[in-house]
């Protein structure tokens, strides 16, 4: 246990030091880190509760939720009756937070009530479903039928619009090239934002609170934007810049945002306005090209959340699945145009129920008190060690600060955020790391108890320890990794940092450690363990 080849203990050496030369970037200015190579500028974050920041918490819009799953439901509803053959009177009509449908003959209502109840649709979907469905099928009387949307099923229904909510809020604000934002779902129906390092919250805002659902619609030639009346099939909606021009736009939607693949901001080479590039996927391509082939000399609408961005006139078919936007951009504009394209459409509007901005100064104030512990505590186990073990006792004092400087080595190879909590997660290492020495210490003297010679019970000493210190670090690690799959917010900061200094524990308590003390017995040869 104690001989180590040449190769053997270079590469452990190598290994201590690249990963604590990963720390380095953390002690130059943020500045002068930038100027160096992109492979070096890696370093840590520091969290909301230490740098300051923006802190946000949205509100799903509850009503729009609901109102999107009746009208899902009156859809399905007339496509079913009409593909049936059924007759209804006086259209599919939303009341009373459910959708009524009269049925024209009475001996029609059973096979009605029967092919709507095909409407309806496990909760959960077809894997772990309870059994209930999302619409309950009634019978009023008079051929009238009423489909209501069960609790659970809305409750289902926010639950997925939460997490697809998520999803997109996560994406817009990495967009801005923030580092390491918290968001997380809070209650039933909010969101909780926090972005260190942004002291103004109020871009965040602007783009967080558009629900960007883009649509590309024909223009309603047919129509002139200024009469009273607009047909059936038709809507009335205006420009998004000012001032705002009125445009008559057909309801059905040629292709919808969430077939776009990308968006880039750029300018246009003929006149230098900002523009927005964009490229459909596969399925988007295909629609857009028959689309446009359909219409050639026709106005067609780009629509962002029922407001015309641009309406260009097609003046060929557009095969190639790419295309531009103009429309009085700013480079700002365009930038936020290509982010919300990017991201894609939120499934409800979101408001900012709370806002706060989180100042430095509370930060600085937790670092210094942060650090404070860190060191007090580290004396302390240095102090601790020094008097019980002697020079082991340095050996694992030196152990030690090597694998705190491998823990921000890895912490900044990862570009991880350090919280007040992941602080803490450093301090409970150093006790951690410091047990690990000491039953390895405590084993080498009951060997030295049992009659072996120096050489032999510290050879033993590592060997049989082993096994105890891989038991109790991996039992903890596991601990590590269930706080961080299952925590959110400071439990994870915790957890990383833990479940990484216990990585790191393992190989400088044991293998460093033990490199350490080999190369003391081949240079001393003692007679006796100073221990």
């Amino acid at each position: 246990m104690l001989y180590f080849t040449r190769w053997r203990a270079l590469g452990i050496i190598l290994t201590a030091l690249v990963v604590c030369l990963c720390a380095v970037p953390n002690f130059f200015p943020e500045a002068q880190v930038k100027t160096w190579p992109a492979w070096a500028q890696r370093r840590l974050v520091l969290g909301l509760d230490l740098q300051g920041g923006s802190y946000l918490l949205l509100e799903v819009d509850a009503n729009y939720v609901k109102k999107e799953k009746l009208e899902q439901v009156r859809d399905d509803t007339r496509k079913a009756l009409r593909d049936a053959r059924i007759l209804f009177n006086g259209g599919v009509q939303i009341r009373n937070d459910g959708v009524e449908v009269r049925i024209t003959k009475e001996a029609d209502v059973p096979a009605a009530m029967t092919k709507l109840r095909e409407v309806a649709q496990p909760i959960g979907g077809l894997l772990g479903s309870s059994g209930q469905r999302d619409v309950d099928v009634t019978d009023a009387g008079g051929g009238l039928i009423r489909l209501t949307v069960s609790q659970p099923a809305m409750i289902e229904r926010m639950r997925k619009t939460i997490e697809q909510s998520i999803q997109i809020v996560e994406r817009r604000v990495n967009e801005l090239g923030t580092v390491e934002p918290l968001i997380q779902r809070q209650g039933t129906d909010r969101i909780l934002v926090q972005v260190p390092g942004l002291q103004d919250p109020t871009h965040l805002k602007e783009l967080l609170g558009k629900t960007a659902k883009m649509e590309f619609r024909m223009v309603d030639t047919t129509a002139s934007p200024d009469q009273a009346t607009v047909p059936a099939d038709s809507e009335r909606l205006v420009s998004a810049s000012p001032p705002p021009v009125p445009y008559i736009v057909k309801k059905q939607v040629l292709v919808s945002g969430s077939e776009l693949s990308d968006a880039q901001p750029g300018f246009d080479q003929r006149t230098g306005e900002a523009i927005v590039s964009f490229k459909f996927n596969t399925s988007g391509a295909r629609k857009f090209a028959q689309a446009t082939a359909d219409n050639v000399g026709q106005p067609f609408a780009i629509v962002l959340d029922n407001k015309v961005i641009s309406a260009p006139v097609i003046r060929e078919p557009i095969t190639g699945g790419q295309g531009q936007i103009s429309g009085s951009f700013t480079v700002q504009s365009a930038n936020d145009l290509a982010i919300l394209m990017r991201a894609g459409a939120l499934p409800a509007p979101l408001t900012v129920v709370e806002e706060r901005t989180v100042g430095p100064g509370l930060g600085q104030d937790s670092i210094e008190k942060g650090e404070l512990a860190a060191y007090v505590g580290s004396i302390l186990v240095i102090v601790f060690m020094l008097i019980t073990y002697r020079l082991f006792g340095v050996f694992a004092n030196i152990a030690v600060a090597i694998n705190v400087a491998m823990i921000f080595g890895l912490l900044s190879l990862l570009n991880a955020t350090l919280t007040l909590p992941g602080i803490a997660g450093i301090v409970l290492t150093v006790g951690i790391a410091v047990d690990s020495n000491v039953l390895i210490y405590e084993r080498i003297r009951e060997e030295l108890r049992g009659g072996r010679n120096a050489i032999s019970a510290i050879d033993a000493g590592f060997k049989r320890a082993l096994a105890t210190i891989l038991d109790s670090n991996i039992t903890t690690f596991i601990a590590a990794a269930v706080l961080f799959y299952i925590g959110t917010g400071p439990v994870r900061g915790f957890a990383v940092t833990l479940g990484i200094g216990i990585i790191t524990t393992v190989f400088t308590a044991f293998t460093l450690t033990r490199l350490i003390v080999a190369a003391w017995v081949r240079w001393k040869r003692p007679q006796t363990v100073p221990i």
